[in-house]
């Protein structure tokens, strides 16, 4: 068990150490001192990106609450925990379109790793997936960062009571949302989504999505659906996708996966066959590995061909099956 906690902390965004204090969400007083407190920071999200502020020194994540009033009006705050020194809250700009992002310029300044001059900051609105790949802040605050876009994606697209369309107020220190007209309550959700590796001795399964860059094979995945447990959910996906029948699964480790709100949970299954029948509306291509080819396609040394890099858990999925690990 050891080894598969370790497998899951290798995993991207998964280094979120913050004390989420989910006890303490419903003492108003409690929060709202936290939350006046000099140490009090926050991290502001406009739309799906988050806000970033670089100087020579780097890029910074984390404001006061006046600096992240001066970026713009908040339409939503959310408390997600305390980080030894004060509380760590999430901020969502006030109509911030969904679909911002940084500018060209922006773009190319990240990429090329351009900073301001001495002295200078520049503000920047970058979305996660490129936070974590470019290295912009460490692994711990690309954690926090994925607690607060999956919550403020929530708070988005929840602002009207599902059950009667009145518009819901923001309960529990921003952990929950509740209609005064019908009193219903609604909880941020995270959808789980099984990933997994069918085996067969010596061999892997691996697919691609049409989606996908051109080489890149992957772990064949998909949402569990209601009344489903996770391994019935890995079974019925292999079997959708290739047609390929499993049996035993085995859980090996998981990733929170803010894009939207995801939890990724990454299994074993042993084949029972091995003749491959492709869901062409699913993927452009699957076929076996060899732990051999699966290792090279892991280093991006087989032909061309390579997985998602480290950031993802399809990666460390293949990895450590490949390395005899799993």
């Amino acid at each position: 068990m050891a080894a598969r906690k370790e497998l899951s902390a290798q995993t991207g965004y998964s280094a979120n150490d913050l004390d989420r204090q989910s006890d303490k969400r419903d003492d108003a007083a409690y929060v709202a001192a936290l939350k006046a407190d000099r140490e009090a920071r926050a991290f502001v999200l406009a739309g799906d990106t988050i806000v970033l502020e670089r100087d020579s020194a780097g890029y910074r994540s984390l404001f006061t609450f006046a600096e992240a009033a001066a970026k713009g009006a908040a339409r939503e705050t959310a408390f997600l925990g305390h980080d030894g020194v004060g509380g760590v809250f999430a901020v969502l700009l006030e109509d911030a379109p969904q679909d911002f992002g940084p500018s060209r310029e922006q773009l190319a300044r990240i990429y090329k790793n351009e900073a301001p001059a001495q002295g200078k900051t520049a503000e920047v609105r970058v979305d996660l997936r490129s936070i974590l790949m470019q290295g912009m802040v460490s692994d711990k605050v690309a954690g926090r960062l994925a607690q607060a876009k999956s919550l403020m994606y929530w708070h988005a697209r929840h602002r009207f009571c599902s059950n009667c369309g009145t518009p819901t107020e923001v309960g529990a220190s921003g952990w929950k949302r509740t209609c005064a007209a019908c009193k219903a309550e609604h909880f941020p959700r995270t959808d789980p989504v099984v990933i997994m590796l069918a085996v067969d001795g010596d061999n892997c399964l691996l697919g691609r999505q049409p989606r996908f860059p051109k080489g890149m094979y992957s772990a064949l995945a998909g949402f569990v659906e209601g009344g489903e447990t996770l391994e019935d959910a890995v079974r019925r996906e292999i079997r959708e996708e290739s047609g390929i029948t499993c049996g035993q699964v085995t859980y090996m480790a998981s990733q929170p996966w803010p894009f939207p709100c995801s939890l990724m949970i990454g299994a074993l299954a042993q084949a029972e066959d091995s003749k491959i029948t492709i869901d062409r509306t699913e993927l452009d291509d699957a076929r076996w590995f060899s732990r051999a080819e699966a290792l090279a396609l892991v280093e991006g040394k087989l032909d061309g061909l390579f997985c998602p890099p480290k950031m993802a858990i399809a990666h460390h999925l293949i990895a450590a099956w490949a390395r005899g690990e799993a």
